[in-house]
C-alpha cells in the first residue's frame, strides 16, 4: 500500500486528483485521437503520438516535496502527457502550429528546449506546451473540468526520442556518477545524432525543391532537360502524355479506357536506354503512328471494348524496340519488365513479331 501523506494540503490535493481521475484519462483518450485526425488534414506524418496519466505514486512523491507550490490540482500542468514524436526537425514546428490552432496556449509556462546550447542537451531538446481544450473545441456538460485542466505536449523528433531513452537507460544525465570517458562517448554520440537529425531535414527541402523544379521544367516543356527518375517520371505522367495516343487507339472500337499503373513503364524506359524525359517525349511523337497500327491489327483480331490505358505506351515501346533492331529478345524483356518473368513471354514475344511483321511502319 502506498504511504497516507500526512500533510494535510497533500491529501487535499491527492483526494481532488483522485476525483478528477476519470476525466485525465478521458482527456488522455481524446486528445492524441484528436491530434492524429488534424495532423492528417494538414499533411503532417508523424512517427507516434503518446499519452499518459501521471500516477498516483508519481504524483504523491512530486506533492511530497513540493506541494506547496500548488493551491489546487488544477496547477499541475502535466498530469495529463501528450509526446509527438516526428521523423523531421521541421515538423516539430508543424506540429506546434496545429496546437496552435486547435487549442489554448500557456505561454508563460510553455518551454522551447531547442534553444539550450550545452553540448549533451540533444535528447532535451523538445518543445513543450502547456494546453488547454477550448469549449468552442470540445466540451463536456457531464465533465466541464475537461476545459479547466491544464496538460502537457512534448514535440521531439525520433532520433531525440531515441537519445533521451538510450541516456536515461545508460543513467546519463541522471545524477549518477559515470567515468568521463563514457560521458565524453556519449556526448560524441548526440552530436553525431544531431547532424543527422540535421541532415534528414536538409535532404527532405532539398528533395522538394527538386520536385518543385522537376515540375516547372515538365509544366514549360523543357523535357530535354529533366533526368529520368522517379520523381521526374511521375510528374510527366501528370502531363497525360500518352493520353491522345490513347484516346485515338479506343475510338478503334469505341473501347472503354481502363486506367492502370504505369510505373513499370520505369523501368522498361531506363532499360531501353533512356536518359531523359526528352527521350520518351521523342519516342512519342516518333512512334505513335506505328504504335496505333499494332494497335488497329490488335483491336481487329480480338474485338476488345475495355482497353487498358497501359497499351499505348506499351505499343510505342514495341515499335521502338523492333524499328532498332530489338527483336524478339527486346520484346521479351519489355514483357517480363511489365508483367514480370515468365516462359509464356517467349512466345508472346514472337507472336507480337508476327503481327507487326507486316504493318507499313516495318516496311518504311
Amino acid at each position: 500500500m502506498p504511504n497516507i501523506p500526512t500533510d494535510p494540503h497533500v491529501q487535499e490535493l491527492m483526494g481532488q486528483y483522485r476525483d478528477l481521475l476519470p476525466v485525465y484519462e478521458q482527456m488522455a483518450s481524446i486528445i492524441p485521437e484528436r491530434l492524429k485526425g488534424f495532423f492528417a488534414d494538414a499533411g503532417i506524418i508523424v512517427a507516434a503520438v503518446e499519452h499518459r496519466v501521471k500516477t498516483e505514486a508519481s504524483l504523491e512523491g512530486k506533492l511530497v516535496l513540493k506541494g506547496g507550490k500548488y493551491q489546487s490540482i488544477y496547477d499541475l500542468t502535466d498530469l495529463v502527457g501528450i509526446r509527438v514524436i516526428t521523423f523531421y526537425a521541421d515538423d516539430v514546428d508543424k506540429v506546434a502550429s496545429v496546437l496552435e490552432r486547435l487549442f489554448d496556449i500557456d505561454w508563460d509556462n510553455s518551454i522551447d528546449k531547442r534553444k539550450v546550447h550545452e553540448i549533451d542537451s540533444f535528447g532535451y531538446l523538445s518543445l513543450h506546451y502547456i494546453c488547454s481544450i477550448p469549449e468552442s473545441s470540445y466540451s463536456d456538460p457531464e465533465h466541464p473540468e475537461v476545459n479547466k485542466i491544464r496538460f502537457e505536449v512534448q514535440m521531439r523528433t525520433v532520433l531525440q526520442h531515441a537519445w533521451a531513452n538510450m541516456s536515461h537507460d545508460t543513467g546519463y544525465k541522471s545524477g549518477v556518477e559515470i567515468p568521463k570517458e563514457y560521458l565524453r562517448n556519449m556526448s560524441r554520440l548526440a552530436g553525431m545524432l544531431e547532424l543527422v537529425d540535421d541532415e534528414f531535414s536538409r535532404i527532405r527541402r532539398e528533395l522538394a525543391d527538386y520536385r518543385r523544379q522537376v515540375q516547372k521544367l515538365v509544366a514549360s516543356g523543357n523535357l530535354s532537360e529533366v533526368l529520368l527518375d522517379g520523381d521526374s517520371f511521375h510528374s510527366y505522367l501528370s502531363i497525360g502524355p500518352f493520353d491522345a495516343l490513347t484516346r485515338r487507339i479506343a475510338s478503334i472500337n469505341q473501347a472503354e479506357v481502363q486506367e492502370v499503373d504505369m510505373s513499370p513503364f520505369l523501368s522498361l524506359f531506363k532499360g531501353m536506354g533512356f536518359r531523359t524525359l526528352g527521350d520518351i517525349d521523342a519516342m512519342v511523337k516518333e512512334y505513335s503512328e506505328a504504335a496505333y497500327q499494332i494497335a488497329c491489327f490488335q483491336m481487329g483480331i480480338t474485338d476488345l471494348d475495355i482497353l487498358s490505358s497501359s497499351l499505348a505506351p506499351q505499343n510505342l515501346c514495341t515499335a521502338f524496340i523492333l524499328k532498332n533492331g530489338g527483336g524478339r529478345l527486346g520484346l521479351k524483356l519489355m514483357l517480363d519488365t511489365l508483367n514480370g518473368a515468365s516462359d509464356s513471354n517467349e512466345s508472346m514475344a514472337g507472336f507480337l513479331m508476327e503481327q507487326c511483321a507486316d504493318l507499313p511502319f516495318m516496311n518504311q
